[in-house]
């Protein structure tokens, strides 16, 4: 297998997403608007990480096809719930099933990465002119309410020379299940012993300190409005929201921008088949350490419900779409495209999708 190259594509930032997307469609998910018969409408549900993204990827594709999408950015938790309750069409997640959600589901469900981005440390410090730098470890330490000031000596010692404030820290994170949460509390489980010891990871964890927020525009909002604050966001959230935001020193010992640039060399590993991968700490010099890939979830055997084949083949082909002709609207945003190894995953993952027990894409 080729090793990831991303494509990086110039464009124009799209301005803030607002945190549900509606392209021609009322209302929210239920039962019965997903088997209602409703061929030209499809209903998906997740991850606030890459809404930014798929808000744009939509709009461009019912511009040219026609077709609705109604997405609600609800985080990945509560994207995976409608799925396993089939409510929606497809689910959205930052972080792949785990054996307590995949045995939930009702039939076997599969991953298709759509782009890779970054959970950047965001703060609010105005009288900081100097962008602020943070190790695995103080940052850690934020986190579990061991460091609790901003001039601590532990923050002093990898930014010499930059006056820090005497300001209390508050740390803000999310307050639902959320793929990006996923992201950073596995990039804390892999870098410090005691956060494993003590919190570890996963989409939804027993938080020691801070204020949560629902999705990242719950924490961005939390940040933006308290001084003093630091949280965990989505790279595009942080850029749009003109949020000031930390570097990362990686295990090279470097400290990295979050950027495509960074993001692509997070990537550069091998795709498995099932395209369940994680980014986080990565090897790479010039990578970003908190990286991840997102994906869409649909299920294997689509006739199900009330459910026709026309509206499975319309959904697929969106997909396919996205993973190839909507990469262009990628970069403009701050994610990664896919490579093209992760694109023939992508690809493969999408030709084992079933109607009736037949492939829908050829």
């Amino acid at each position: 297998m080729k090793s990831l190259k991303f494509l990086v594509v110039a464009g124009v930032m799209l301005a803030f997403a607002t945190p549900v997307m509606f392209v021609g469609c009322k209302g929210g998910a239920s039962k019965a608007d997903s088997t209602s018969g409703d061929d030209n409408t499809i209903l998906g549900a997740g991850a606030t990480f890459p809404n930014p993204l798929y808000s744009k990827m939509f709009s461009e594709y019912n511009k040219s096809t026609g077709l609705k999408v109604n997405y609600q950015s609800i985080g990945s938790g509560g994207g995976i719930q409608q799925l396993t309750s089939r409510t929606v069409d497809f689910g959205a997640s930052d972080a792949p099933l785990n054996g307590k959600q995949d045995s939930a589901l009702s039939a076997p469900a599969i991953h298709i990465p759509i782009t890779a981005g970054a959970v950047v440390l965001s703060y609010n410090l105005p009288e900081l002119k100097d962008t602020l730098q943070l190790t695995p470890d103080v940052l850690a330490k934020i986190f579990l309410g061991e460091i609790k000031k901003w001039n601590d000596p532990k923050i002093a010692a990898i930014n010499k020379g930059v006056k820090l404030p005497s300001t209390d820290i508050l740390v803000a994170h999310r307050s639902d299940g959320s793929g990006t949460s996923n992201i950073f509390t596995t990039y804390l489980d892999k870098v410090s012993e005691d956060w494993h010891a003590k919190v570890g990871k996963g989409s939804s964890v027993n938080w020691p300190v801070g204020l949560g927020g629902k999705g990242n525009e719950g924490v961005a909002g939390s940040i933006k409005q308290t001084p003093g604050a630091i949280g965990y966001v989505e790279l595009a959230y942080a850029v749009q929201n003109n949020m000031t935001f930390a570097k990362m020193q990686n295990k090279a010992g470097n400290f990295i921008t979050p950027s495509i640039a960074s993001i692509t060399a997070a990537a550069n590993i091998e795709i498995p088949a099932d395209a369940k991968v994680s980014l986080t700490n990565t090897d790479a010099a010039a990578g970003y350490p908190i990286s991840g890939l997102t994906w869409i979830l649909v299920y294997k055997e689509q006739k199900y419900g009330t459910r026709s084949a026309e509206k499975v083949t319309k959904m697929l082909k969106l997909i396919q779409w996205m993973v190839h002709e909507g990469q262009q609207y990628c970069a403009p945003l701050n994610y990664a495209p896919l490579s093209d190894n992760a694109a023939k995953v992508a690809d493969a993952q999408l030709k084992a999708v079933t109607f009736d027990g037949k492939p829908v894409l050829q």
